[in-house]
């Protein structure tokens, strides 16, 4: 008897956080869901047209799957539905990998452990900050052994719902890939401190939970100034936010989306500073309220 279909829940995710690049992760209040089935063969099946996008992506992950419970390969198909944008800066790759991953897990009941499956994404994305965010929910601070880059462990912070992100997405598509061609190869010495003290700093604020040391926190110099000019109506979309109210701004991941932390009551202002940022530039997009998700993936049958 073929074990039962398993749907996994995945948080989206913002990333860096400012100058944190490739460490710092948080996870957000809106979801994918990812459903595994079993199936005939040893490949992947994409259920409907749209989901053949991530064809490619599920199948790699299924193979790392594979190899990490040293387990013959199995054939399932899979559907994809929910609210994380693709290419917008949200971790929506991670919400599909790590979905394929929990799937699996629990369909085979290979008894994989979070921390492994943390591992396993990070393998695949190359950076752990999305990962373990979408994996293990909350604000992560997340390390690789510096030689391999391979996963080693996250620490993490849970967030109050008073806490909002507003996020906003422009009508762009941004894949990390090209986001990640502008970056230089070598960095000046003190814009490499001055990003490493706004990155601990930001850390600290919110490991104290004095959320108000977040105001005007955020200084990064490692690759807000390559990537921001790409994104019409980004760097005064964080301007706006933060003149409404907002306590800090970072471009969300490598784009599209920016995002602003802001207390409740300015969050709505703040949104539509944002999205009025953006269209002063000629860009339509879409701004979110969102809170921190502290529970991560979730198996939900």
């Amino acid at each position: 008897m073929s074990p039962p279909p398993v749907t996994v829940q995945v948080p989206a995710s913002t990333s860096n956080c400012g100058a944190g690049f490739d460490t710092l992760g948080l996870a957000l209040s809106i979801y994918n869901r990812v459903t595994v089935t079993p199936a005939e063969g040893v490949q992947p099946v994409a259920e409907r047209v749209s989901d053949a996008l991530a064809l490619e992506m599920v199948a790699e992950t299924a193979t790392a799957f594979f190899a990490a419970c040293e387990r013959k390969p199995v054939g399932f198909s899979f559907r994809i539905e929910g609210d994380v944008p693709p290419a917008r800066g949200l971790g929506s790759s991670i919400t599909v990998i790590a979905g394929v991953l929990a799937g699996l897990n629990r369909m085979l009941e290979a008894g994989l452990t979070r921390h492994r499956l943390v591992e396993i994404a990070t393998a695949l994305e190359g950076h752990p900050d999305n990962a373990s965010a979408g994996i293990l929910g909350g604000f992560c601070v997340s390390r690789c052994e510096p030689v391999s880059g391979k996963y080693v462990d996250t620490v993490r912070f849970e967030l109050p719902d008073s806490l909002k992100f507003v996020v906003a997405s422009p009508a762009v598509e941004l894949l990390t890939k090209a986001s990640r061609g502008v970056l230089p190869t070598t960095l000046p010495f003190f814009d490499a401190v001055k990003s490493i003290n706004s990155a601990t700093y930001l850390v600290a604020a919110i490991a104290s939970g004095d959320y108000e040391k977040l105001r005007g926190s955020v200084t990064d110099f490692m690759h807000e100034p390559h990537r921001l000019p790409g994104i019409k109506g980004g760097a005064a979309a964080i301007a706006a936010g933060i003149g409404a109210g907002a306590l800090t701004g970072w471009l969300s991941g490598s784009g599209s989306s920016v995002l602003c932390v802001a207390r409740a009551q300015s969050a709505p202002a703040v949104a539509t500073a944002m999205r009025g940022a953006f269209s002063a530039a000629g860009i339509e997009s879409e701004a979110r309220v969102l809170t921190a998700d502290n529970t991560g993936l979730r198996v939900l049958g």
